[in-house]
């Protein structure tokens, strides 16, 4: 018999080439190709079982919503949309040393101690480690099941011979073996077989796994991308080990709302969580220094008012830098030459420092206003008024465009005490009029020129705020 011929597949895209090369021509990177066994011939082809015809149903009918586990910790179960859901697999992802591993340890913990039947696999741990950190964590009291193992066909055996389990936690994907599969654990066949194993098994038991992911330089999620597709939920852990906080963010959900957030504060007993993030970003802030602007934001559903920093600094002579830290460098570039070009504001030839207060990470357009509103308030060297929040998209013109929801950001920033807000210009839509909380004065801009009049004392503050 023919031996099979050899392939290269690329960990990052998982591009399959016939022969090794040192940058992967798909997706451009670097010293990721490496060889695996070839692929199996298709069981179609061999003709091993009989089809059977499958039958069609149209649309109409009803389902109830699917039951839910909940983990005992709010912020994870707020991401999740309720809780896990039996039969279901999610995906955890984040940097190494970020509190993946706590956040699920404390997770299954408290699922532990409400009486759910909780297995817990590590891969790259010792079982004294897991305790170690238990005992820090304050769970040692837990009736957890608890290993340390690899090889995936003895963690599949051990789990069809199990009963009642609610939640499976896989720490990591990336270590997880199958003897069958001639290639090292980590590669794409590898990562792909396991996982399709545990959640076909997660399926057919009724019990939700967790998978614990490595991630790249870039911040994705190692291995095969077909893996993503794969889980029903697909969640990133960020922040920075240097800072306390920490976001759990939810890029996909089959059963709840994508990009949802939930906050967390890393202390020396573990995570803990923080039902009012808005009010721990803004702790800090001093509304008297001049490039200083809160945005009322929205991630998943949960509006969150976070403080924009700006500083500009003089150039010696050389290429203007451009710093940013949790929002888009080509944004506030844009925003930059709408500025110079629709306002007459000359910031090309400084340093422009720009930061997002607590760690977190910005990415929708309605972050444009506030922005703008500290770069303007540091060029004129002018403080932005210290009860006042900003949102709004800024176009190419410098006319400030209407976002969504913006009942959702004024409530916020009314119950945090914030007396103005400055927004786009109210548009009726239909029969539904944007309505303003009591005691929350509104500034409406329709253009960027007009903002910066403002801080060029040509308007007035609005009616009813405070000064």
């Amino acid at each position: 018999m023919a031996k099979a011929p050899a392939r290269f597949v690329c960990a990052n895209c998982a591009a399959v080439t016939a022969k090794w090369a040192g940058r992967c021509e798909t997706c451009g990177e670097w010293n990721t190709i490496s060889e695996e066994a070839p692929a199996a011939a298709s069981v179609l082809a061999k003709g091993t079982s009989a089809a059977r015809r499958i039958e069609f149903v149209d649309l109409e009918g009803s389902a109830a919503p699917p039951p839910r586990v909940q983990s005992g910790i709010a912020e994870l179960d707020r991401v999740l949309g309720g809780g896990f859901v039996p039969g279901s697999a999610v995906l955890l992802g984040g940097d190494p040393g970020i509190g993946k591993s706590t956040l699920l340890l404390q997770a299954a913990a408290a699922l532990a101690r409400a009486g759910q039947r909780v297995v817990y696999v590590t891969g790259e741990e010792s079982v004294d480690q897991i305790r170690l950190r238990a005992q820090r964590l304050g769970v040692m009291g837990a009736k957890l099941d608890l290993a340390a193992s690899i090889n995936l066909r003895d963690i599949v055996a051990t789990l069809q011979a199990t009963t009642d389990v609610a939640l499976v936690v896989i720490d990591s994907i990336q270590t997880m073996w199958l003897d069958n599969i001639d290639s090292s654990p980590g590669t794409v066949t590898q990562v792909r077989a396991s996982s399709f194993e545990l959640i076909r098994l997660a399926k057919e038991k009724g019990f939700s796994v967790v998978l614990v992911g490595h991630v790249t330089k870039e911040g994705a999620i190692a291995g095969p991308r077909v893996l993503e597709h794969m889980v029903d939920a697909v969640l990133y852990f960020e922040g920075d080990r240097g800072h306390q906080f920490r976001i759990l963010r939810g890029v996909k959900n089959r059963f709840g709302a994508t990009d949802e957030i939930g906050v967390f504060e890393m202390t020396e007993a573990g995570l803990a969580e923080v039902a009012n993030p808005s009010a721990l970003f803004l702790a800090e802030r001093r509304g008297n220094v001049a490039g200083n602007a809160v945005f009322a934001g929205l991630e998943g559903t949960r509006p969150v008012l976070v403080e924009i920093q700006c500083l500009l600094a003089p150039n010696s002579g050389g290429t203007p830098r451009r710093s940013v830290i949790g929002w888009d460098s080509g944004r506030l570039g844009m925003l930059l030459a709408v500025l110079d070009t629709r306002c007459g504001l000359r910031l090309g030839a400084s340093d422009v420092y720009l930061n997002v207060a607590g760690g977190l990470r910005i990415g929708e357009p309605a972050a444009d206003l506030a922005v703008a509103a500290a770069l303007t308030s540091a060029a004129t060297e002018t403080p932005v008024q210290a009860d006042m929040v900003f949102f709004g998209e800024v176009g190419l013109s410098g006319e400030v465009r209407q976002v969504a929801q913006a009942e959702s950001r004024l409530k916020e920033a009314e119950k945090l005490g914030f007396a103005a807000a400055c927004m786009p210009r109210r548009v009726a839509r239909g029969n539904r009029k944007l309505t303003a909380p009591d005691g929350l004065a509104l500034v409406e801009i329709g253009h960027l020129a007009d903002l910066v009049a403002r801080f060029s004392g040509k308007a007035a503050p609005p009616k009813g705020a405070k000064g």
